[in-house]
């Protein structure tokens, strides 16, 4: 009796062994971000100078003034932004995914240190971007054409003789 029910079970496995694999289901083009409805455009379907989307917020009058990480003095006037990761002088597009408004800032600090925020921009870009009154606005970064960096003032970078 044992006999049998090892020689079944073997055959069993070496059935199971030779069986074809299942294919594998492809992912849908887009998925929901939320209970909203609104749609994610993959990854993979994104321009090559698109660096994520989330929260954007402003920062400006009580720095004013003051060093960033970069060393150059922060100016809530200039269209300048604090990012995580991308270097110092580079230029990145910002888009408000909220009423389509866009403008290029220059990152010249690290930051924001809020999670689920991607970018804080200064004063003037969270004007141009129509964000001042709610604060916060819901963009998508990109990288400025031709990966530019953009021009940091001459005074910052000048070498005392």
């Amino acid at each position: 009796m044992h006999g049998r029910t090892a020689l079944l079970l073997m055959g069993m496995g070496l059935l199971a062994g030779c069986a074809s694999r299942a294919a594998k289901p492809q992912p849908p083009e887009t998925a929901a971000s939320g209970d909203d409805g609104t749609k994610v455009t993959r990854r993979e379907k994104m321009p090559r100078n698109y660096l994520g989307e989330g929260l954007a917020s402003f920062y400006g009058p009580g720095l004013h003034g003051r060093p960033t990480a970069s060393g150059e003095k922060f100016n809530q006037n200039a269209l300048t932004a604090a990012h995580r990761t991308e270097r110092f002088g580079s230029c990145v597009k910002v888009m408000n995914m909220e009423n389509g408004r866009q403008v290029e800032v220059r990152v010249n600090d690290r930051g924001p240190f809020v999670d689920g925020r991607i970018i804080d921009v200064s004063k003037a870009a969270a004007k141009a971007l129509g964000m001042l009154d709610k604060g916060l606005a819901r963009v998508r970064l990109y990288r400025c054409g031709g990966d530019r960096v953009s021009q940091v003032p001459v005074e910052f970078w000048a070498v005392p003789a």
